[in-house]
């Protein structure tokens, strides 16, 4: 099933996690990852220069103090898909890892494996930064 715009996607993920936000253009859930562990996922509406609009998948992964940039940049490159932002989290710099895909390309078997892949990397990042804890 094809999802050509944001009330589609939050159709899907409502129909499968508990909503946080649920705003216009931003919803997030807890994505249940075993052993009592889950990570926070955003989904967000973003639109380029030319109006193509995409959805945006982040997650939170550590905050940004103490954080070695030249490691994000290191990681960012030799990813395949995702990519390490910073964006405001509770008015605090954090690292977040994201995905933007195009809402033409975009299915719900696609968004469903993006959602798994975005959240079970950001927890092991957030493992590996923050010494085992689940703050996100």
């Amino acid at each position: 099933m094809k999802l050509n715009h944001f009330e589609a996607i939050r159709s899907q993920v409502n129909g499968r996690y508990t909503l946080g936000h649920n705003d216009p253009y931003l919803i997030s859930f807890d994505l249940e990852l075993g052993e009592e562990r889950r990570q926070g996922i955003y989904l967000a509406e973003m639109e380029d220069e030319g109006g193509r609009k995409y959805l945006r998948l982040s997650t939170p992964i550590a905050p940004l103090t103490g954080i070695d940039p030249r490691r994000c940049l290191r990681f960012n490159w030799e990813q395949r898909t995702g990519f390490l932002a910073v964006s405001d989290l509770d008015g605090s710099p954090y690292l977040h890892l994201c995905e933007n895909r195009p809402y033409d390309l975009l299915t719900d078997d696609e968004l469903k494996r993006l959602i798994d892949e975005l959240g079970t990397l950001g927890d092991t990042l957030e493992q590996a930064l923050s010494d085992g804890s689940d703050a996100f």
